[in-house]
């Protein structure tokens, strides 16, 4: 999979396409993601689970959609009780996964919860309070 995305970035650079413009397949597996995420289900039928959001979420991030599509497409449930016992497998999946802050609000995590994982989060531009 590594050696097919180096040589189709290597092809845009070459052709002079555009970094960030999509091809059919990323637009399509983009479009996969957000209904994934709207539906609560993958593509076999099972319902998604937290760690399903969170990757969907950042895979969407990593093809240029903005939060704010996402966020159309799957709303931030409320937020669980933060525990010691979240707020240490929180700080376990990070350091495994290397998330943006910003895909834990897709899960109900956000401010306080992140912080006491050690979990950085970034401010949305023209927001204040928003952490």
């Amino acid at each position: 999979m590594a050696k097919r995305r180096a040589a189709r970035l290597f092809n845009d650079v070459v052709l002079g396409r555009r970094p960030g413009v999509a091809d059919g397949r990323t637009e399509r597996r983009r479009r996969r993601l957000l209904e994934e995420l709207a539906a609560g289900t993958s593509r076999a039928g099972r319902a998604l689970t937290p760690i399903d959001v969170l990757t969907r979420v950042q895979q969407l991030l990593e093809l240029g959609a903005s939060l704010a599509e996402i966020r159309r497409a799957c709303p931030p449930p409320a937020p669980p009780e933060a525990t010691p016992e979240l707020v240490e497998r929180l700080r376990l999946l990070q350091e495994a996964y290397g998330f943006t802050p910003e895909v834990y609000t897709f899960i109900g995590l956000r401010g306080a919860t992140l912080r006491k994982a050690g979990i950085a989060q970034t401010r949305a531009p023209g927001r204040r309070g928003a952490a």
